[in-house]
């Protein structure tokens, strides 16, 4: 078998894993005695977690979710709308206040089914009291620009909404079931989304620290805002949150574990490095370039023919005014550099299937790719410093496109050494 062929086979398998209908089956609430049944939600795969819980839900439903434009599937009583992803809009201003609309009329006999899966946190724009939608997108492009990892980010948009933080589920009185696709190193499922529906115990001064650790350029009315106690988030031992419940039915753990299951019924063993991995995107791909080299050329710390495995969330801090491409293309770009003339060939691509704002999953790499590039005219290094992949790959044929998977459990690279 090819080995292209061999890495879309995992990562297939990785996203079938990740299906919301299995872990939505396994984790469903207990239904209301004779209240309403109310489904609130966002992210890339909330429109395929409401069309699954359609499937499985014995009884009446109703309710509106949101997901990035493109990503809408079919529903029979869930409305569906699209926004955008990720830097927020309108439709996810007004998709924003509309779900709190809908629950804040809630009794507590009513039940909230919150499906919240990577990618709701820009799909939720709810800015403070005294600022626009434009604050909020200006944020946003602060944050994709700073480097920082995504559960800092989600520390702070938290700090600067009215629906993150738990503030969704604090708005009702119903009990509220959370039901979650992660797409976070460590899963923790305030994460995923910024939690609107479920608290943490971070702080307006940890969102403070983080402004000055990754020095933000927010504006001296952002800063006022996170200084002041408006800024602060309801806490988990709020008693609102007593009768709510959370699970995480999905995450890159169980993805990756269904990939390296396929990998050893090709004859290949699998190691998954880690499923938590974070860091620049150009740094993460020069290690895992480091450790294929030292496998091909010193046989530790695994043997060949070996399969290399790791998830998680990588970032991209843009140099200059950037290029196209995103974290997982320029994890492949690095990590063609300095793997070149290796027996490897990689794949690295987001599980949602979309690398970015372009329209690829990511890209294919192996030991001459940096040849094909200098073939047509571009420099490998230099495409990596101008944060300009997607232009060498899309050169040389080698993105790897999918279209939108339905789920979405972060990065996935995987890494063949023959």
């Amino acid at each position: 078998m090819k080995h292209r062929e061999l890495l879309e086979k995992l990562f297939s398998a990785a996203v079938d894993a990740a299906d919301p209908l299995v872990g939505i089956r396994a984790h469903l609430p207990k239904q209301p005695a004779g209240g309403r049944t109310v489904v609130v939600g966002a992210g890339k795969g909330a429109a395929q977690m409401a069309a699954a819980l359609e499937t499985v839900w014995q009884g009446p439903l109703e309710g509106l979710v949101v997901t990035r434009y493109g990503y809408a599937c079919q529903t029979r009583s869930i409305e569906v709308v699209e926004a955008s992803h990720p830097v927020p809009d309108a439709a996810g201003l007004a998709a924003s206040q509309r779900l709190l609309e809908l629950v804040s009329v809630l009794s507590p006999d009513d039940l909230v089914i919150a499906l919240i899966s990577g990618g709701g946190s820009a799909l939720l724009p709810a800015p403070p009291a005294g600022f626009a939608l434009d604050d909020e997108i200006a944020l946003n492009q602060i944050l994709l620009a700073s480097g920082a990892p995504i559960s800092a980010m989600n520390v702070l948009r938290k700090h600067f909404s009215t629906i993150k933080g738990g503030r969704l589920a604090l708005a009702t009185r119903a009990r509220v079931a959370s039901l979650i696709v992660s797409d976070i190193p460590g899963d923790n499922p305030a994460f995923v989304a910024s939690g609107p529906t479920v608290p943490d115990p971070t702080t307006r001064y940890d969102a403070l620290a983080i402004v000055d650790n990754y020095r933000l350029p927010l504006t001296p009315k952002m800063l006022a805002h996170l200084a002041s106690p408006a800024a602060d988030a309801p806490v988990p031992e709020d008693p609102a949150f007593a009768r709510n419940t959370h699970r995480v039915i999905a995450s890159a753990s169980v993805s990756l574990e269904a990939a390296a299951k396929v990998a050893r019924d090709h004859g290949f063993e699998a190691h998954i490095l880690s499923d938590s991995v974070e860091g620049e995107s150009r740094d993460v791909g020069f290690v895992h370039a480091a450790i294929a080299r030292e496998i091909v050329s010193r046989g530790r710390p695994f043997q060949t023919p070996a399969v290399l495995l790791s998830g998680g969330e990588t970032t991209v801090t843009l140099r200059g005014k950037g290029g196209r491409g995103g974290r997982n293309s320029e994890f492949a770009l690095a990590f063609a550099t300095a793997s070149a003339g290796l027996p490897v060939t990689a794949l690295a691509a987001d599980t949602d299937g979309i690398d970015g704002v372009g329209d690829h999953a990511g890209a294919f790499v192996d030991g001459e790719t940096i040849r094909r590039l200098t073939a047509k005219g571009f420099d490998g290094r230099r495409l990596l410093m101008e944060n300009d992949s997607y232009s060498g790959f899309e050169a040389i044929g080698d993105l790897f496109i999918t279209g939108p998977t339905g789920t979405n459990v972060n990065d996935f690279r995987a890494i063949v050494i023959e």
